[in-house]
This record gives C-alpha cells, sequence and structure tokens, in this order.
C-alpha cells in the first residue's frame, strides 16, 4: 500500500476557517450517486400496492435523499486520506485542504440521523429501519470494514445502494414482500459490473490509493471475466419482475432489448483488453438501471402492470 506520509497532497495542509463554500458542502452528498438513489427509491415507491399521501411520498423520497447525502458525507470524511492519493477524488473538499474532516464528519452524522427520526416520525417504523440500515451498512460495513480490505467491496457493500427501492415500498406498505426484494436483487447484481469496469479504466489510480479492487489484486483479464458472469447472471434477474407477474409487457420489452445490449458489451469486453471497452461498458452500465426503472415507473403510472 502506498505509504501517504511521503506524497505531498492538499490535505496534509489545515483547512482555512470558512473556505468551504456551499458547494463543497453540496459535493459531499456525492449528488450524482444520490440522484440514482433517489431514483431507485421513486421506483419502489410508486410500485407499491396501496396508496400514500402526497406529502408523505415526498417527506419519504426527502428522508431517502438526506441519509445518502449523509452516507456520502461520512464516506469523505473516512476516506478523505486516499482521495488525496486518487486524481479522480483529489479535488473534493477535504483533501482539497478546503473543509476540515470533522466538519463532514458532523454534517454527514446530522443528516444521516435527521433522515432515519424525520423518515420514523413522519412516514412509518418499517421505513425508518431499513434507511438506518442502508446508511450503516455503507458507512460501516462497505467503507470502513469491506473496502480497503478485500476485492469483494463492491459484491457485498452493493446491497446499501440495492435497498432504496425496498425502502421506498415499505413506505407505502409497511412491510417488504418478493416484489421489492426483485428490485433489490437487480441492482445487486447490476453493481459489480457497473463498478468493475469503472475499476478497469482507473486501476492506477485504485492501485495508488492501494484500494484492493480486482483488478490491482487479480488482473485485468479475472475482472472482465468476473464482469461477463455477473452480466449473464443479471439477464434472469432483469426478467425476473415479468416472469413473476410484477411486471408488464413494456419492462419485458425494455428488459430484453437493454439486457442483450449490456451482455454483448459485456462479451466485447471479455474478447478486447482495452480502456475504450471499459469505458463503453461503464457508459452504458448507467442507462441500463434507468430505463429498466423508469419503465416499471411508467407501467404503474399508465395503469399498465398486471
Amino acid at each position: 500500500m502506498p505509504d501517504s506520509r511521503n506524497i505531498a497532497s492538499p490535505i496534509d495542509s489545515p483547512a482555512v476557517p470558512g473556505e468551504a463554500t456551499p458547494g463543497d458542502y453540496f459535493a459531499l452528498l456525492k449528488p450524482r450517486v444520490m440522484s440514482l438513489v433517489v431514483f431507485t427509491g421513486i421506483a419502489g415507491l410508486v410500485v407499491a400496492p396501496g396508496d400514500i399521501h402526497p406529502v408523505i411520498a415526498f417527506t419519504a423520497i426527502f428522508c431517502i435523499a438526506l441519509g445518502a447525502g449523509g452516507a456520502g458525507a461520512l464516506n469523505m470524511w473516512y476516506e478523505a486520506d486516499i482521495d488525496a492519493l486518487m486524481k479522480r477524488t483529489r479535488q473534493r473538499p477535504i483533501p482539497a485542504g478546503r473543509m476540515e474532516a470533522g466538519e463532514a464528519l458532523g454534517f454527514g452524522a446530522f443528516l444521516a440521523t435527521t433522515a432515519v427520526i424525520m423518515m420514523w416520525l413522519t412516514v412509518n417504523l418499517a421505513s425508518a429501519i431499513l434507511l438506518a440500515v442502508t446508511v450503516l451498512f455503507y458507512v460501516v460495513v462497505y467503507t470502513i470494514g469491506l473496502k480497503r480490505r478485500t476485492p469483494q467491496n463492491i459484491v457485498i457493500g452493493g446491497a446499501a445502494g440495492a435497498l432504496p427501492p425496498v425502502i421506498g415500498w415499505a413506505a407505502v406498505t409497511g412491510t417488504v414482500g418478493i416484489e421489492p426484494l426483485l428490485l433489490f436483487a437487480l441492482i445487486f447484481m447490476w453493481t459489480p459490473p457497473h463498478f468493475w469496469a469503472l475499476s478497469l479504466f482507473r486501476r492506477d489510480d485504485y492501485a495508488r490509493a492501494g484500494l484492493p479492487m480486482l483488478p490491482v489484486v487479480a488482473g485485468e483479464a479475472e475482472t472482465r471475466r468476473q464482469i461477463l458472469i455477473y452480466s449473464l447472471l443479471l439477464v434472469p434477474v432483469a426478467l425476473a419482475p415479468w416472469g413473476l407477474g410484477f411486471a408488464g409487457p413494456l419492462y419485458l420489452a425494455v428488459a430484453v432489448l437493454c439486457s442483450a445490449v449490456f451482455t454483448f458489451a459485456a462479451v466485447a469486453l471479455w474478447r478486447r483488453a482495452d480502456s475504450a471497452a471499459a469505458k463503453r461498458m461503464f457508459a452504458l452500465s448507467i442507462p441500463y438501471l434507468f430505463l429498466l426503472f423508469a419503465s416499471l415507473i411508467g407501467e404503474r403510472l399508465a395503469g399498465w402492470t398486471p
């Protein structure tokens, strides 16, 4: 593992008091990750059976966003040392010296705690418990426990990112059924090929930070093989909502088309060891998940769901 003491970095200089801007606090929330969390949470809420008052629905989604943002801030607090070593992350507020680590810790803890309490008091206990589990899993299990220790960090840690649709479902029903668990499984199986594709063309960054990402410890060939395996396993999971009567023909058409494109990209990546194929795989993974969840939402809003 690289010795951060021998590498000059902005993190070694104390932040100037008051230098952090509102944009820095917004960056702590990891807005790109938050947007995906919120969208899949909305999907779980929309497709759940039963009615929910619009104000309560908005509050539930706001709490999911707040919890995700708090978890992101706590992640940046704990990973400030390795963020300073990576080109992709060295300009984040803490390693860049614009914010003290304690500020991020307090900010993240406040947001996460507020989100869980608000969800409990205004929505229901089940969704609050699930939100708390999501935050704790992401921060404690993934960020602190797994990320620096095992190349399976993404596989196990993917559970945190897969829980938002279950939270949305529980916000409406107060329970968890097979349907939200299918959505959980879909995101859970999608996460490894998504992040491993990223890690292939960011391998040097991860190696510099001493993170045991799969391409660093097992090699690029094994990573490409694992991406193909998970992509193939993802196909039946993506089709399961339709097969079990949870989704309709629109979802089936979208799932078949997207799965075919995604699998083709995984095969191409397996056969070609270049960064262009990895970048293509990563770029395709985001609309893949978006289109599947968007079709579920569209079917339910149009009344086409069986």
